[in-house]
Parts: structure tokens; C-alpha cells; sequence
């Protein structure tokens, strides 16, 4: 018998505790007959001001990964929606694949990652190879993020980190300074832009400066949310969020 609210699907979603902008963004797509059932994994307050914190930082969120999951699992989800990304990548292509895998049996059901999200995203909207980057991470994060999609075989052309100081901050970047920095790594040499950090509220951004600059700009939690709804066998076509979840 189907749940009463998720007749079509129900979502698990795991999100760190100093993320803001993860779960209106996904709740901003969900459509009718899907539910978005939310675990957090707690994050104390780490300042960012140097590569130790930054690990730290890391290190504290994969700890709390499996927690969270076990909490949303006895829920019974249909498929897990992980609302975080740097911890995805990494460990580069194998490692998050070995993560994928391993959440997978946790949560005894399929798992949507940033990682495995946008490649799916990339492949969707047309012969990309070459990538704009834009993260909110300091440059060991960001050196993490261009190794994965080097593995996948991206020519990473162009990076901006952004540099937050903590986690909490990387959601109250004004979205002006978010747009200056797509207008920064934009260039004719670029097949498309990308966006990971799931703090950063991207999702709306990143559709409208698409329609801008005429060429995909993929937002991470726009990419983790069409993967699980389409790997879910949910094709509707959501407006707002740009071409992937309105086309693909």
C-alpha cells in the first residue's frame, strides 16, 4: 500500500545541519505525490581559516553520514537524495562510487549523489567537455573537485572558489556576488558551467543565468533532484529550474 502523502514516491533527504539552502531548493521541485523526508547530520560551528579547519570540517560531516541515513532509513524511503556534495567527490571517481554503493545498502534503496548527479546532468544536455567550476570552497576543496571531474573526463578549463568561512556562510553569499563569479567564469571556451556546493542557493541562479549566457549552467542541487526524480521513473517536467528539469 503507498503511502498516503508520497503516493508516488517518498524521498529521503540528508542534509548537514548548517545547510539552508538545501531543502527549500529541493522542496521548491518536488512535485505533487512526492514527499521530502529530511535527516540532518549535526555540524558544530568551524571557523575556516585554514586547511586543517577545512578537513575538520569534512571529516566531521562523513562522520555523521551514516547516522543520518540509519535515522531516514527506518522511514522506508524510495530512493535517498544526498544534500551534500564535497564529500562526494572527495575521494575522486572510484571513491564515490565506493560511497554510492555503501549508502545504497544502508538506506536499502537507490541513492542520488552530487557527484553521480551531475555527470548524469552533463550527459543529458548535450557533447560537454569542457567546464567552468564555481564552488564555495578554499583551493584544497576546489584541487578535490577538479580531480573528479578530471577522472571523468572533463577538461576542467576554468575554477572560482569562492572561499566561505564556514559552513554557515556559504548560504548568505549575496546573489549578486554568486552572478559576478558565473559572468567571471564564463568564456567561449567553455561547453558548460557547474556549480557544487549544495549551500550555495543556486537553483534559480543558475536557470536564469542560462538563459544569459546560452549555454548550460548546471546547479548541483538542480542536478541531485532531476537525477532522483528520473531514476525514480518520475518524468514531470518542473519550470524554474532551467532546461534539465524542464526538458529532461
Amino acid at each position: 500500500m503507498p503511502d498516503t502523502l508520497g503516493y508516488r514516491k517518498n524521498f529521503g533527504i540528508v542534509i548537514p545541519s548548517v545547510n539552508t539552502a538545501a531543502q527549500p531548493e529541493f522542496e521548491a521541485m518536488r512535485p505533487a505525490g512526492v514527499t521530502n523526508q529530511t535527516a540532518r547530520i549535526f555540524i558544530p560551528f568551524i571557523p575556516l581559516i585554514d586547511d586543517a579547519s577545512f578537513v575538520r570540517h569534512v571529516e566531521t560531516m562523513r562522520s555523521g553520514i551514516t547516522a543520518a541515513v540509519e535515522q531516514i532509513a527506518t522511514g522506508q524511503p524510495d530512493h535517498l537524495v544526498m544534500g551534500l556534495s564535497l564529500e562526494a567527490f572527495w575521494d575522486g571517481l572510484e571513491g564515490s562510487e565506493r560511497l554510492r554503493a555503501s549508502l545504497e545498502t544502508l538506506a536499502g534503496c537507490p541513492v542520488s549523489m552530487g557527484s553521480n548527479a551531475i555527470l548524469a546532468a552533463l550527459r543529458a544536455v548535450g557533447k560537454i567537455r569542457r567546464l567552468g567550476i564555481l564552488t564555495p570552497h578554499p583551493p584544497l576543496g576546489d584541487a578535490r573537485v577538479r580531480a573528479y571531474f578530471t577522472e571523468a573526463g572533463y577538461e576542467v578549463v576554468r575554477m572560482k572558489g569562492l572561499g566561505a568561512k564556514s559552513g554557515l556562510a556559504i548560504a548568505r553569499i549575496p546573489e549578486a556576488e554568486l552572478g559576478r563569479a558565473l559572468i567571471d567564469l564564463d568564456g567561449d571556451d567553455l561547453d558548460a558551467l557547474v556549480q557544487v556546493g549544495t549551500n550555495l542557493p543556486m537553483a534559480r541562479l543558475a536557470a536564469e543565468a542560462e538563459g544569459r549566457l546560452g549555454k548550460p549552467v548546471l546547479a548541483i542541487n538542480t542536478a541531485t533532484y532531476w537525477h532522483a526524480l528520473r531514476q525514480s521513473g518520475i518524468d514531470d517536467k518542473v519550470p524554474g529550474f532551467g532546461p534539465l528539469l524542464a526538458v529532461y
